[in-house]
C-alpha cells in the first residue's frame, strides 16, 4: 500500500511538473520592439522566390500589403498558413492589396515551396534577419509569425502577433474591411 501511495504522489508531481510548463510561442528578444502603428512601415528591399530580382515595399504604393513573417518554408504552420493566403487570393486582390510572405529560407528554398504549394505571391528571403529584426519579428534563427498591414501611402495599420495559421487569412481580410471602410 505504501509503495503504491509513493508511486500515486510521484506520479502526481510529475503531473504537475509537466502542467506548469509554458506551451506559449517564444516571447521577443527584448531589443525586438514592434514599429508604431499609424507610422510609416520599415522600408525593405529582398530577394524574391522568381529568382529575377529584389521586391520593395516600395514598389507596391498606391495598395494596401500585408506583410507576413513567417518561421520556416514547408513546415505544417507555415504551409497551412501560406494556403489560407493562396485561397484568399482573389479577395486581396478585389481589395487591391499585395501579399508579401517573408521567411530567413533562401530564394531557392521559397521558389521550391511555391512551386509545391502552387503560391501565386512572392515570398522574400531575409536570410540575415534584418528585415524580420526591422519588424521586431526576430528569434536569432527564424521570423516569429506575424503580419501587418500597410496601407497604400506605406502607413503601417494593423500588427498582428499571436497568428493561428487556420484563420489568419479570415482575420486579416475582416481587418482589411475594417480600415478600408474607414478611409
Amino acid at each position: 500500500m505504501t509503495s503504491r501511495r509513493n508511486f500515486l504522489s510521484i506520479l502526481f508531481a510529475i503531473c504537475l511538473a509537466f502542467l506548469s510548463f509554458n506551451f506559449a510561442p517564444p516571447a521577443l528578444a527584448a531589443d525586438n520592439t514592434l514599429p508604431a502603428l499609424n507610422q510609416p512601415a520599415p522600408e525593405f528591399t529582398l530577394p524574391t522566390n522568381s529568382g529575377d530580382g529584389t521586391v520593395s515595399l516600395s514598389d507596391y504604393r498606391g495598395q494596401w500589403v500585408v506583410v507576413y513573417f513567417y518561421p520556416k518554408d514547408f513546415t505544417r504552420g507555415c504551409t497551412l498558413e501560406a494556403r489560407k493566403f493562396q485561397q484568399d487570393l482573389e479577395k486581396y486582390q478585389a481589395k487591391n492589396t499585395q501579399i508579401l510572405g517573408i521567411s530567413a529560407d533562401d530564394v531557392d528554398s521559397h521558389a521550391d515551396f511555391c512551386d509545391s504549394e502552387g503560391l501565386k505571391f512572392p515570398l522574400l528571403a531575409d536570410t540575415d534577419g534584418a528585415v524580420s529584426k526591422a519588424y521586431g519579428s526576430w528569434l536569432g534563427d527564424f521570423s516569429a509569425r506575424q503580419s501587418y498591414i500597410v496601407d497604400p501611402d506605406g502607413i503601417l495599420r494593423e500588427i498582428f502577433v499571436e497568428v493561428q495559421p487556420a484563420i489568419h487569412s479570415e482575420e486579416v481580410l475582416a481587418k482589411l474591411d475594417e480600415l478600408q471602410s474607414s478611409v
